[in-house]
């Protein structure tokens, strides 16, 4: 899950001179979730032309890489599993190698061959007892990122084994708002926000000169702001498990699931991560999620540009080692400047 963050518009209307931009957002469903599309213009006319772009343009890669339409690209690769390779655009065959560098970088925590895996963790309150460890293991028996071959020259992509199949859950919307964000600004858009259902990524400033602002939340009682960060033309991410898990004997399990085990992760309850783009911000939220804090937070404090904050099961605030905040004291007078 991504829905820690809170888009906060912070206008101090009335306390600052007439503006002749505004800011203008329309929440629409694309690519299976809730896109929010903010961009300052200086008219409804202006800033519709700018959405209607973005939005086509969110519609484009969603074809692409969308695993449930038989005939994308995606879908053609996964049919072929251990048939043969399939040649496919040079956009989604670059973005699967980046796929590929950030497997590597984390040591599998991150795999787009995890849509190979059997779904045996429900999260729809109908599971009645924990799936036993040879289910468990068998699940991820064509998880393998190593097994994705290729070939630049002739543009394919080729998965070695047959039941193998690549997604794009965890990067995917990332890299949609990326694409959004670098053709508005392409077409003349001076400032704004795509919120890929908390894939989010900003560029300018508000009407106002300031800086857009974002909340980071307690997971476990979303009305309190641990703390407000600007985000400057730059993107973050935050996967959490505080909605979607199971319990037994006790033992709580989230239903984010480490591609190498089969287990569900533990120790965390959300990753906020910051990068100037959100496609990685994206891939490094759930990875750090998998690797738990110790291995996380090692991993981003070697990665120059990118910082994270991690609240672990115990609700203490663990963060990187360049990124500086402080906690919210007075809880209830920034509450009340949140605007979902």
């Amino acid at each position: 899950m991504k829905s820690l963050i809170t888009l906060v518009f912070l206008l101090q209307l009335g306390l600052v001179p007439a503006l002749s931009q505004s800011t203008y957002k329309k929440v629409t469903k694309l690519m299976g979730c809730k896109f929010e599309i903010s961009v300052v213009a200086n008219s409804q006319t202006e800033a519709d032309s700018y959405i209607t772009a973005a939005t086509e343009e969110i519609k484009r890669i969603e074809k692409m890489i969308s695993s449930w339409n038989n005939d994308s690209e995606t879908s053609l690769i996964n049919k072929n599993a251990g048939i043969q390779p399939v040649r496919v655009s040079k956009e989604l065959l670059l973005l699967i190698e980046r796929a590929l560098k950030i497997s590597k970088l984390t040591d599998g925590a991150f795999d787009i061959t995890y849509a190979s895996v059997d779904k045996i963790w429900k999260f729809d309150g109908s599971m009645t007892q924990m799936p036993n460890p040879e289910t468990i293991k068998h699940s991820v028996r064509n998880i393998d990122y190593k097994n994705i071959v290729i070939d630049h020259e002739k543009s394919t992509v080729y998965l070695k084994n047959k039941g193998m199949k690549i997604g794009f859950g965890a990067i995917g919307k990332g890299y949609a708002a990326d694409k959004a964000k670098a053709l508005l600004i392409s077409i003349g858009a001076k400032a704004g926000i795509i919120n890929a259902s908390g894939d989010l990524c900003t560029w300018g400033t508000q009407p106002n000169g300031k800086n857009w602002m974002v909340a980071i939340v307690n997971p476990l009682n979303k009305q309190k702001v641990f703390s407000w960060m600007p985000v400057v033309n730059s993107a973050v991410v935050t996967s959490g498990n505080y909605e979607n898990f199971v319990t037994f004997n006790d033992e709580t399990y989230s239903h984010i699931i480490d591609p190498r085990t089969g287990y569900p992760a533990k120790g965390i309850l959300s990753v906020s991560i910051f990068t100037p783009n959100a496609e990685i911000a994206d891939a490094l939220a759930t990875s750090v999620f998998v690797m738990g804090t110790e291995a996380g937070l090692n991993l981003i404090n070697q990665l120059n540009g990118i910082e994270c904050i991690i609240i672990d099961s115990d609700n203490n605030i663990l963060k990187s080692n360049h990124i500086q905040f402080d906690t919210v004291k007075n809880e209830k007078t920034n509450e009340e400047n949140i605007s979902n």
